[in-house]
């Protein structure tokens, strides 16, 4: 069950390489934020990706599919095909470590592949610096922050918690943390 709430969030920028900041708290009197526990997170994010009309930006550490059409990951990853291909421009931006043989690589260079042959955009961050972002914007509304890997693990059997946000004032500084990724 998901649990909505509302109040004011704080949302601290700051470039990769520098000094942590606190800014400002964005101008807005709310917005509506929702806890997604679990496999809540899988079926949100599922929703908002078919509902999309211009725009997904997402960036994480790990996207690992397994080829079984009914998995988690395996539908994330149709929906987006779907969503590029009805017009809707998405981004994708991926972990890329030091280690070229390392599982991580070899799940999301997989994966990168299957999405190019959609029309999705794929970068992949600088190798020297871990990137372990779990973020998704959609139509530059909706923000996804939390925990959840795109893995069949973390969508549907671990303990894991996120929030969707829904403010496009987020939603942007969320863009431009994303931007400075890649």
């Amino acid at each position: 069950m998901m649990a909505a709430f509302t109040l004011s969030v704080p949302f601290a920028s700051e470039a990769a390489d520098r000094k942590p900041a606190l800014q400002k708290p964005i101008d807005q009197n709310s917005c509506p934020l929702t806890l997604l526990k679990n496999k809540a997170y899988f079926h949100a994010l599922s929703e908002r990706i078919q509902d999309a009309r211009t725009k997904i930006v997402m960036a994480f550490f790990l996207f690992k599919t397994n080829g079984r059409p009914k998995s988690c990951p395996e539908i994330l990853l149709k929906e987006l095909d779907d969503a590029a291909r009805r017009g809707v421009r998405v981004i994708v931006v991926l972990e890329q470590d030091a280690k070229t043989d390392s599982s991580v690589n070899r799940d999301n260079r997989n994966a990168s592949e299957r999405l190019k042959k959609a029309g999705v955009e794929v970068y992949f961050d600088a190798p020297k610096k871990t990137t372990h972002t779990k973020l998704a914007v959609i139509d530059g509304r909706y923000t996804f922050i939390g925990s959840h890997n795109l893995t069949q693990s973390a969508l549907k059997h671990n303990n894991e918690l996120s929030v969707l946000i829904d403010s496009p004032a987020i939603a942007e500084e969320t863009l431009n943390y994303i931007k400075d990724l890649y």
